[in-house]
């Protein structure tokens, strides 16, 4: 079976070399030509356009930017597709994107499914990670084969159009809040002489990640009239992240905006209620 993969940045090349030690034929194309032609040593045939790198494969491979660069690549696709062609996209993009994509192309005869991942180059390397799918059952039953043998973990939403979609950009979501977390946890530390050495050796002993089903359950419950932590006395510790770093020159990027939030729901009456009443308004 030939495939066809469009989009040669750091994930569809590494998932390019995957196929390719697998055995597989692989067609690609890459609006950046050197991108492509890096591949042409271990095997791949590089195309000068979509609808050549298309022409005779079962399966359309898709990791692009974003909707826009998908519609105008796929657009240009299209003639060279032959009928009942299956195009699989691995892009992060809107839920309203995947959605008119997949009606789309049903409409024009053939099959679009998004799976997006929580894969980096290395994941799509050595097939491990995290893909995901939504929708048409059957479809998801058909291409599951050939799925499984890119990733380590093949998780089926249910039908829901979109619904892998909405989940991918949750997730990169909390890792974005994640990371800028931690950014403000270094700026802290370090105008109180701390490193990330002994960060590190905190969370080694003390793992707040294990804490975290059981606070979206709190934070989804709606109750917070049993406080672990009372908003008012979580307000007057971020105050002090704030003070200390200010005190030591630096800045912090999240706490003041969480600071204000947190100012808000004081203000509607709720200082001595759990902190996670600050999410009281979207945690459903």
């Amino acid at each position: 079976m030939v495939k066809a993969f469009l989009g040669m940045g750091l994930l569809g090349s590494n998932f390019v070399t995957a196929m390719l030690e697998k055995g597989d034929k692989v067609n690609i194309w890459n609006r950046s030509p050197e991108k492509a032609a890096a591949l042409e040593s271990l095997g791949a045939q590089v195309f000068a356009t979509p609808a050549r790198a298309v022409q005779g494969a079962a399966v359309v491979h898709v990791t692009l930017k974003d909707d826009q660069s998908i519609d105008e690549v796929l657009a240009a696709a299209e003639s060279g597709l032959q009928p009942g062609t299956i195009i699989i996209d691995h892009t992060t993009t809107t839920k309203d994107g995947a959605v008119t994509r997949t009606k789309a192309w049903k409409e024009k005869g053939f099959t679009y499914l998004h799976a997006p991942v929580f894969m980096g180059p290395a994941n799509a390397r050595d097939s491990s990670g995290y893909m995901l799918v939504s929708g048409d059952q059957a479809v998801i039953e058909q291409v599951k084969p050939l799925l499984e043998k890119m990733t380590g973990q093949l998780v089926n939403l249910g039908p829901e159009e979109g619904k892998a979609a909405a989940m991918k950009l949750v997730g990169n979501c909390f890792l974005v809040a994640f990371t800028a977390g931690l950014r403000d946890t270094f700026a802290l530390a370090t105008s109180l002489g701390q490193d990330a050495r002994d960060i590190s050796g905190l969370f080694d002993i003390w793992n707040p990640a294990q804490m975290l089903p059981v606070r979206i359950r709190r934070m989804s419950a709606g109750d917070y009239s049993k406080p672990s932590w009372e908003l008012d006395m979580a307000r007057k510790d971020t105050q002090i992240f704030i003070d200390s770093v200010q005190q030591s020159g630096g800045h912090l990027a999240i706490m003041p905006a969480i600071a204000a939030l947190m100012d808000e729901w004081i203000g509607k009456g709720f200082g001595r209620s759990d902190w996670n009443v600050i999410a009281k308004d979207v945690a459903k």
